[in-house]
C-alpha cells in the first residue's frame, strides 16, 4: 500500500467553537493516538482527507512541523445530511508494525440459477497485517454456490504476511433460499395472527 502525504498542523484550541472554526477554514479537527503517547490535536486539509479516505485502512504520513508521521484512520465521524468529514481519530504506527484493521469482503460471480439469495454475515474482515501493508480488501468467489452453502473466514486466501484477527469458523458469507425465507416470514405473520387473538382475550379477561 502506498503511502498519502498531507501536511497537518498542531491545534492549540479545542473545543465546538474551535472546531467550527477549524471547518470553515476547509480543514478537520483530527487527534492522534498510540503507542501510549498523550493524544496530539491536529487539523487536516478537508479536500485531500476526504481523497485519502476513499482507501480502506490507507496509510497516511502527516508531516506536522517538518517531521512526519505515519497514521492510519481509526474512526470517521461524518456530517449525517451533508456527509462532510467533521472529525477523525487517527492511529499512529511504525513501520514492521502489526495492526488489527478490518478489510471490505467483496464478492464476485453467479450463484447457481434457483433464486436464492446472497448474504454478507460480514461485510469487513477482520485481520492482522503489517502496517504498511494493510490489505485493500479481499474478493471472494461465490460462482456456482447453491443455497445452504457458505464461506468460512479460514475459506477466504489472504495475501501474504495478513492473518484472521477473527475465529477462523465464522460464517463470512452464506446462501439462503428465497423460498424458505419467504416461508420463514410467512409463519412469522400466521404466528403473530394467533398471538393477538389471545392477547386481546387476556386485555378482556383482566379488565
Amino acid at each position: 500500500m502506498s503511502e498519502v502525504k498531507i501536511a497537518a498542523q498542531l491545534r492549540t484550541e479545542f473545543g465546538k467553537g474551535a472546531a467550527r472554526r477549524i471547518r470553515r477554514s476547509d480543514q478537520v479537527p483530527a487527534v492522534i493516538y498510540g503507542h501510549g503517547a498523550d493524544p496530539k490535536h491536529v487539523s487536516v486539509p478537508g479536500h485531500e482527507l476526504l481523497l485519502a479516505l476513499r482507501t480502506a485502512n490507507v496509510l497516511i504520513s502527516l508531516d506536522i512541523d517538518g517531521k512526519a508521521e505515519l497514521v492510519i484512520p481509526k474512526a470517521v465521524q461524518r456530517d449525517p445530511l451533508r456527509g462532510f468529514i467533521e472529525h477523525v481519530d487517527l492511529l499512529s504506527v511504525k513501520r514492521g508494525e502489526k495492526v488489527t484493521v478490518e478489510i471490505p469482503v467483496a464478492t464476485e460471480g453467479e450463484l447457481a440459477p434457483g433464486g436464492n439469495l446472497l448474504e454478507h454475515v460480514l461485510n469487513t474482515l477482520p485481520v492482522e497485517a503489517e502496517a504498511t501493508h494493510i490489505p485493500e480488501g479481499v474478493t471472494v468467489s461465490v460462482e456456482g454456490l447453491e443455497a445452504g452453502a457458505s464461506i468460512l473466514a479460514k475459506d477466504i486466501a489472504l495475501p501474504k504476511g495478513t492473518t484472521l484477527a477473527v475465529d477462523e469458523d465464522a460464517v463470512v458469507i452464506q446462501v439462503v433460499a428465497a423460498q424458505a425465507e419467504a416461508a420463514e416470514e410467512t409463519e412469522e405473520e400466521a404466528a403473530e395472527d394467533e398471538a393477538a387473538p389471545a392477547a386481546e382475550e387476556d386485555a378482556a379477561e383482566e379488565a
